[in-house]
């Protein structure tokens, strides 16, 4: 904790840079937010998806969603809105593209199954759920950390989740990576996994309230993150292995996804420890807040449970 104010002024300025490149060049939205045009093909054999994907962004489509569903025959293909060309002529020129495809196996065969519009109204109440979902969350975890510990806690908890979620998203608007449902997704996961480390430091803070009674606020959460940083080291060096390998292996399909998990996890290290209980710190956490003084008689005996 006496790196507290250093770290936290880091992580201040992370913030401040990420809320600049949200406010400039904002999100990147998928077409689950500003609409397009979905396609479903069917091929004679399994499909390969990396030449289905290469044909498609020969047709001047940034990082185009293809992906099989049902069957290994069976491709999606979502467009976003191209200006100049309407759902139809989208669909047309895509399936001929794909057709007149040599280098992919049994592109002569395919067959267009389904073609629909997402309208943007549609993409609007998905932005909108979205958003509450996120809120709903947020309060939740307001409430439950609340009763379970203190006040100060639930703020402490609310800024470092904050923290966590803010950057991910500047890391997207900086990048200008394609902001999805998946990648929502990932981010209300990563909104229970930073608190969920963030729980159980403020749990051995509380208990080394109990046991070590001569020992200041500040000694109290040293000893907290200490006695953790093993259980931090495990959990997360294993979860962390995990989302690197969907990362890497995953293709296109995870890599957004595992690309918010692997910042998520991350800084929700650092802000659980760092950022969470620095907070708490400065808003004045004391052994009374966690453990209350026992009443005694008149007599001046402790008073029985």
């Amino acid at each position: 904790m006496r790196h507290a104010l250093v770290l936290n002024i880091i992580s201040l300025m992370t913030f401040l840079a990420a809320v600049g490149f949200l406010a400039t060049r904002g999100l990147h939205w998928s077409i689950e937010f500003t609409g397009g045009t979905v396609l479903e093909v069917a091929y004679p054999q399994a499909a390969e998806i990396e030449r289905v994907r290469a044909t498609v962004a020969k047709l001047g489509y940034e990082d185009p969603q293809v992906q099989n569903f049902g069957t290994s025959r069976d491709v999606m293909i979502r467009l976003p809105v191209k200006p100049g060309l309407g759902s139809t002529e989208q669909s047309q020129q895509v399936f001929a593209a794909l057709k007149a495809d040599a280098t992919t196996p049994g592109a002569s065969q395919v067959e267009l199954r389904r073609v629909e519009f997402v309208g943007p109204q549609i993409g609007e109440e998905l932005a909108t759920d979205g958003a509450l979902a996120l809120l709903f969350v947020i309060i939740g975890i307001v409430i439950y950390l609340a009763i379970r510990f203190e006040w100060k806690f639930a703020v402490a908890a609310i800024v470092a989740n904050l923290h966590d979620v803010v950057i991910i998203l500047g890391f997207f608007a900086a990048f200008g990576w394609e902001f999805s449902l998946t990648v929502l997704a990932a981010v209300l996961a990563v909104l229970g996994y930073s608190v969920n480390e963030s729980v159980v430091i403020f749990d051995r803070i509380r208990e080394t309230f109990r046991r070590k009674r001569g020992m200041s606020t500040r000694e109290v959460i040293d000893h907290a993150i200490t006695s953790t940083i093993s259980r931090t080291i495990i959990t997360h060096g294993c979860t962390e292995m995990m989302v690197v390998s969907m990362l890497i292996f995953g293709g296109p399909t995870l890599f957004h996804f595992a690309l918010a998990l692997t910042i998520g996890i991350l800084f929700g290290i650092y802000s659980s420890v760092f950022v969470a209980a620095a907070v708490a710190m400065w808003l004045g956490l004391k052994r009374e807040d966690l453990i209350k003084p026992i009443k005694k008689r008149e007599d001046g005996q402790p008073e029985l449970p």
